[in-house]
């Protein structure tokens, strides 16, 4: 991959230095109590706004990035399994970052941490709760103030999603590559099992299931303002923010990409791409009728981050638009299940 470039492949981001981000949809959980983790749903489609500059909005184009469909009060989780090599990924949210609460910045910092570390961290369903918790992801328009950045900062200006990628400096990346060749020899070396096959491997981050349609060419019509979409939160789920091992100048000074996700309503996104956008989430009751799994995560070898005021704060959706009438179905115990250079054109970052 080119430097400083973000790319598509299929559904997945591709961020330099091997980072790669799928948003995952998922059931939207009750805003009252702690869950476990909902399951993925399959994936979102994402295009490049500037293959639709004649159907976008102005300030999308001036902002580049990618766009992606999103009901209202639909919930979401960012995947980062596939990442190859370390690196410090900042989220925000509107331009919040999502870990710490603080403004969105060109700089790492840990004092509040403001990044998660990848491939530690195999997911992100929400902001930093603290306490071994994140509060889900759940889209709501801008203008009713319901958004983490309209709650943080008092003003909806940005919405969307935002994601900038550092890698380690040359020095701890050559070295961790060293290492890295030293443990791939060794697990070479090691003589088979009596009587079977194969060794023991580190085990990667689970991969969520789901696909989405191909890209199709946008229909030429006269480009308008879109209704801009942004993040609030939902219920909470466990699911532990890590603490950085490493010292922050094992990570390079400048970010190496950077991208702004745009999100849209479904009818937007039909307009402006000439696509159907994915069906309405699955309801919860019908998804506990069918048995499928929920998942419960835990690493007692990493430190969960504390809490911070300005995050934990912030209102649930429910409070800004009205309770939720879906009924609630728990989860069996058995439903819960323990976990333990790409294609595509390059994604035109812009200015924000």
């Amino acid at each position: 991959m080119t430097e400083g470039t973000v790319r598509i492949d299929g559904n997945t981001l591709r961020l330099p230095g091997g980072v790669q981000v799928r948003f995952m949809r998922t059931l939207r959980l009750p805003e009252k109590g702690t869950h476990a983790l909902p399951p993925g749903l399959g994936e979102f489609p994402i295009r490049r706004v500037e293959d639709y500059a004649d159907t976008v909005p102005a300030a999308w184009r001036a902002r580049g990035g990618v766009m992606l469909p999103v009901y209202l009060r639909e919930a979401m989780w960012l995947s980062f399994a596939g990442t190859s090599e370390p690196a410090a990924l900042q989220v925000g949210v509107g331009k919040v970052c999502a870990v710490s609460g603080k403004p969105w910045s060109s700089r790492l910092t840990r004092d509040p941490q403001n990044y998660v570390v990848l491939p530690r961290q195999p997911w992100l369903d929400g902001i930093n709760s603290g306490k071994g918790t994140v509060r889900q992801f759940v889209a709501v328009p801008l203008g009713l103030g319901a958004t983490v950045e309209g709650q943080v900062t008092g003003e909806e200006v940005w919405g969307g999603v935002q994601l900038q990628s550092f890698p380690l400096n040359d020095t701890e990346l050559a070295a961790w590559r060293e290492a890295e060749r030293r443990r791939a020899e060794a697990i070479r070396d090691m003589p088979l099992p009596a009587g079977g096959y194969g060794a023991a491997f580190p085990m990667a981050a689970p991969a969520a299931p789901g696909a989405a349609p191909a890209p199709a060419g946008a229909p030429a019509s006269r480009p308008r303002s879109a209704p801009a979409m942004g993040l609030g939160v939902g219920g909470s789920m466990r699911q532990e923010v890590y603490r950085d091992d490493r010292p922050l100048k094992a990570w390079a000074k400048e970010p190496a990409g950077r991208v702004f996700v745009h999100l849209v309503t479904p009818p937007e996104w039909r307009r402006i791409t000439g696509e159907a956008p994915p069906p309405s989430p699955v309801d919860r009751a019908a998804y506990t009728r069918a048995g499928l799994p929920w998942f419960d995560y835990y690493d007692q070898d990493a430190t969960d981050l504390a809490p911070t005021d300005t995050l934990g704060s912030v209102q649930p959706v429910g409070d800004w638009i009205g309770d939720d009438h879906e009924p609630w179905q728990q989860p069996s115990p058995h439903q819960v299940k323990p976990l333990g250079d790409a294609p595509g054109k390059p994604v035109e970052d812009g200015d924000w």
